[in-house]
């Protein structure tokens, strides 16, 4: 038998072959696709009649497969991809023509079919469905032997939820901007796998700013704001205010030239499905969108670091698509030497005006030569002087590093994602690349001065470990957070008003200061929100400020930025939660769904649902 996959970028193998057949016999042909019908590369099928594997074959860029020569016969075919359910599909193959083009079709959580293909009818008639699944997901169907389970050496840095401030001692909240997304598709793996994440897990301004809001474009100035404030949901005594920042997108036929080099993890805790085989998939599809102006290098790292492909023009597709199906994973992890390398690469080929990038992709489980943390943030903080910025892909489960990749991400000037499946991993790499790959402003930092006549006390929801000094505001040399071209970031502020603060302690009257007097000459402004910004080739800042009327109107973006809050909240047990409450979750997000025409705000109405079940049944485990 042979296997054809027919495709720009193929990745395909034989393991077993079919003996010769008399005659013609059928192909079996088909898409693989997920569940908003986008093809899937990567996919890797397999034929089996009985106990034995006939071919094994992975789909393309295309994500098309073709098998020639399939003699009359029972078989089953079944698909698999980290993050999706395995498929099985029974098929029957009579003699003769062809049968119709195969949908198959990889759901998070769904049944597998059982199906006939017939030569003499174009349709694929269903026989029956089973809906066994196992708390990970997978077809029982497709279960193998009982593995002992690993203990969790997963790592998340402690989190302590901001408290109230009260005004009249600290009148300016200062902090710098966030517009990472990886605890959010973190959080739906742990949710989807049917477990509840750590609190640690949670930081809630991802949870938040993984979604796209209504703001308004900017004008005149890279970066444009849009406030509004409304009740609180889960304390009827306080406002919530949001402030929301949208930079200038721009026209993907436009985006500079792109200078990439992937630094791949292939050390041996790769090699599970959702680690190293995801990453090789997300690279097809990348690898599609390349143009001949464009370079992509790789380098992997492992006891050793090495190149696996050195800066080769994206109109060489083929050739870029070959190195990626021969990369392996094996070994113990030096990561420092990968990185080394790698900023060499791309300081070699460094664009001036493009996009000089190094994409790093790994666990982050550093075992070998530098593995401290902070020396590793020195290193990235030592090479992102040369202009090549620094994005952090992670996947993984059971070993994986977060506290490490958010702090290479933010050293090295980039944006830090989880992959959870391949369809995240189109999202950040294609639909979304101006956003993570072109920085339309850098080093941005916010400072909110609150009016004391009309806030009292006030509270930052999230940005943890964003928070900076009041004087950090003016410091060109302190780091802050960078925004892609067309990315949103989101702030809420908890505030309370005057004569409603039960919670947080008073102070002595100030005597030689007093800062309600001074709010007089702006009676109807609850906030002034001051911007901080550099250009990308910039090392001084511009500033701006917006000034909030008290009186802002509350919109959809508030009510369902309201809605993610309220759920990190949850999931973390805040001490701040007050009247939080999973049913009001799900009512506020529903009601500001909107067009929602990527389907991200009704997964997150599913996910609520999920935890709310997952929290009944551990409270009702611990009564009993």
């Amino acid at each position: 038998m042979r296997v054809l996959v027919r495709s720009l970028v193929v990745c395909a193998f034989v393991v077993a072959t079919l003996g010769a057949l008399e005659g013609a016999a059928p192909s079996l042909r088909g898409t693989v696709t997920d569940p908003a019908g986008g093809v899937l590369p990567g996919v890797t099928l397999e034929l089996k009649s009985g106990d034995r594997t006939l071919a094994t074959l992975v789909t393309g860029a295309d994500g098309r497969f073709a098998i020639d020569n399939v003699a009359p016969g029972d078989y089953v075919l079944t698909a698999r991809l980290a993050g999706f359910v395995t498929f099985s599909r029974r098929i029957h193959v009579f003699a003769g023509a062809d049968p119709a083009p195969l949908d198959v079709r990889l759901e998070i959580g769904g049944v597998s079919e059982t199906v006939t293909v017939a030569a003499e009818s174009p349709s694929i008639q269903t026989y029956a469905g089973s809906t066994a699944r196992t708390r990970r997901g997978r077809s029982a169907a497709a279960e193998g032997p009982v593995v002992p389970v690993r203990p969790s050496t997963a790592r998340y840095d402690p989190i302590a939820d901001n408290g109230f401030r009260r005004v009249s001692a600290e009148p300016l909240s200062t902090f710098s901007i966030d517009v990472d997304t990886a605890s959010y598709t973190n959080v739906r793996r742990f949710l989807n796998a049917g477990t509840l994440p750590p609190p640690d897990a949670v930081r809630i301004e991802e949870l938040i700013n993984y979604f796209h809001f209504d703001y308004a474009a900017p004008e005149g100035r890279p970066i444009g704001v849009t406030t509004e404030v409304g009740p609180c949901p889960w304390n009827d005594r306080h406002q919530l205010a949001l402030i929301g920042l949208q930079s200038r997108a721009i026209d993907l036929a436009s985006t500079p030239p792109r200078n990439l080099v992937f630094l791949l993890d292939v050390s041996g805790s790769m090699q599970p499905q959702n680690r190293l085989p995801l990453i090789q998939s997300a690279m097809l599809l990348l690898t599609d969108t390349l143009r001949r102006e464009d370079s992509v290098a790789i380098v992997v790292y492992a006891g050793a670091s090495g190149i696996a492909l050195p800066a080769t023009p994206g109109s060489r597709k083929e050739e870029i698509a070959r190195a990626i199906a021969e990369l392996r994973a094996g070994g113990s992890t030096n990561g420092a030497a990968g990185i080394r390398l790698a900023y060499s690469i791309a300081e070699r080929q460094f664009v001036t005006g493009g996009i000089n990038r190094v994409i790093l992709a790994t666990d982050g489980d550093f075992n070998v030569g530098v593995t401290s943390p902070g020396d590793l943030v020195r290193l990235i903080e030592e090479k992102r002087r040369s202009g090549v910025f620094l994005s952090v892909l992670g996947v993984g489960d059971d070993n994986y590093q977060d506290a490490t990749m958010e702090k290479l991400a933010d050293a090295g000037n980039g944006n830090y994602a989880y992959l959870d499946t391949l369809a995240e991993a189109r999202r950040v790499l294609v639909r979304e690349a101006s956003a993570t790959l072109v920085t339309a402003a850098k080093d941005v930092k916010l400072q909110v001065e609150f009016n004391p006549r009309h806030v009292e006390s006030y509270r930052l929801i999230g940005y943890e470990d964003r928070v900076l000094a009041s004087e950090d505001f003016r410091d060109d040399r302190k780091d802050a957070g960078d925004m892609g071209a067309g990315h949103a970031v989101t702030a809420l502020y908890e505030i309370v008003p005057p004569g409603r603060d039960r919670r947080t302690p008073a102070v002595d009257p100030l005597k030689y200061q007093q800062p309600a007097a001074l709010a007089e000459a702006n009676p109807g402004e609850l906030m002034t929100v001051k911007v901080r910004y550099k250009a990308p080739d910039a090392d001084d800042s511009t500033p701006f400020s917006v000034p909030v009327r008290a009186s802002a109107a509350a919109g959809p973006n508030l009510r369902f930025a309201a809605a993610v809050a309220e759920f990190g909240m949850l999931l973390r047990d805040s001490r701040y939660k007050a009247n939080a409450s999973w049913a009001q979750t799900e009512e506020l997000a529903g009601g500001a769904r909107g067009a929602d025409a990527d389907g991200y705000r009704a997964e997150f109405i599913r996910l609520v649902g999920l935890a709310s079940q997952m929290k009944r049944h551990r409270s009702a485990t611990l009564e009993r």
